[in-house]
């Protein structure tokens, strides 16, 4: 039996898409002794965060329920809005600012931009060494990894953050250090993953698992181990509740190396293998993963020779190709398209991409190659500032999520 919520009165304003597509229509719901708390439960299910927040304060039955973890796991199920956080220095000296941007099909993309509240230990983080921070993203959190032995776990709709000590973090030459992050769909579990190793005795990689539920380091709960001779040498990404890797490896006993896609699987720990078109396997580009959507996609940076005329000039344009895995089976890889774009002179960097499949460009346009940040619309071909100046750009997608309450 829920204790009862004694207010006089109180309005929820829920502002719905009409199934149609057409405007949005607001429904005024009063909340009362007279609708059920189950009612209720459902109604703030579909809310935002942000009156979520508020409303833990109303009375102890909402605040204990908005604090459930089941409430928190139901809440992300019910979030279909898609976020873009940017990051970038509007100056070179100038400190790192970060705004949001619903990811929308409507026609105020990306006007709407809420600046983002940096919690004291996410600034901490990135001052100790702003050019170093990486950050992860899994289920509406960002973990950032610095050079200071601690990762920085960042709820940008709450915020709130929490610190997590790194372990036996050795930077020699020899030791070699993996990081990381994601979010375990079965439990709601922010966890960190650190696959280490010696380089010179050549020891199996070491595997060990942090939760932030329990706080402590432990191994993972399987016992497959990763190939002596895996070198990781690219980013990670987080899809559907796997975290993948891109390396190096000896690849069906050829001689010398081969790209090759490892996967961690956060809910049961196990690593996996995604083996890539022999196009990517063998490639001499440059490769690095991005989320598209709820897929994986491999992104192949090369340098190609500008046309006819000047082979043999040394003359070379950037032209990335973009490939999706299909419905994560292994090398079944759709091209799904390539940026070749780079007028008088100018040159790009995909920094991820929107929910319609645009890519998101940082765009370093001459004389001065000031960057801008930008959408390149892959079959118009068309590309559009949206409004954000400065260095080190950074994007990422996210839900709003009640994690870290």
């Amino acid at each position: 039996m829920h204790t009862r919520c004694l207010i006089d009165e109180m309005f929820f304003i829920m502002i719905l898409q009409d199934f149609t597509g057409n405007e949005n229509s607001i429904i005024k719901i009063k909340m009362s002794d007279n609708i059920p708390f189950e009612i209720q439960e459902i109604i703030m299910n579909k809310l935002p965060v942000e009156p979520l927040i508020r409303f833990r304060t109303v009375c102890k039955a909402w605040k204990s329920l908005i604090d459930s973890s089941d409430f928190i796991r139901n809440h992300i199920t019910q979030q279909n809005q898609q976020h873009l956080l940017v990051g970038y220095h509007e100056a070179l000296h100038l400190p790192l600012k970060y705004v949001s941007i619903p990811d929308d099909d409507t026609a105020t993309f990306p006007h709407h931009k809420v600046p983002v509240t940096i919690p004291q230990l996410v600034v901490n983080s990135i001052n100790h060494h702003p050019y170093y921070t990486r950050i992860d993203s899994s289920h509406g959190l960002l973990c950032l990894f610095g050079t200071n032995n601690k990762a920085v776990i960042w709820n940008p709709s709450i915020r709130k953050a929490v610190d997590v000590v790194l372990p036996h973090m050795v930077d020699d030459g020899i030791h070699e250090n993996v990081l990381g992050f994601g979010v375990c769909p079965e439990t709601i579990d922010p966890k960190i993953i650190k696959i280490g190793t010696n380089m010179k005795d050549l020891i199996p990689w070491q595997v060990e698992v942090f939760t932030l539920s329990a706080r402590v380091w432990r191994s993972a709960y399987s016992g497959n181990l990763l190939s002596k001779s895996v070198r990781f040498s690219g980013n990670q990404v987080v899809v559907g509740g796997v975290v993948y890797f891109i390396v190096s490896d000896r690849v069906d006993g050829r001689d010398g190396c081969g790209n090759l896609i490892i996967s961690f699987d956060l809910t049961s720990e196990e690593f996996g293998e995604v083996k890539l078109p022999d196009s990517l396997t063998y490639t001499r580009c440059n490769l690095s993963m991005r989320k598209l959507r709820e897929s994986l996609v491999v992104i192949e940076d090369c340098l190609e020779e500008l046309g006819p005329e000047e082979v043999g000039r040394g003359y070379y344009k950037r032209v990335y190709h973009i490939w999706r895995m299909e419905d994560g089976v292994s090398k079944l890889f759709e091209k799904l398209f390539s940026i070749d774009y780079s007028p008088d002179g100018s040159d790009v960097d995909i920094r991820g991409f929107r929910k319609t499949g645009e890519a998101l460009l940082e765009w370093l346009v001459p004389p001065d190659f000031d960057s801008t940040l930008a959408a390149y619309e892959p079959y118009s071909k068309a590309i559009t500032t949206l409004g954000i100046n400065g260095s080190f750009i950074s994007v990422y997608s996210f839900q709003e999520t009640l994690l870290l309450l």
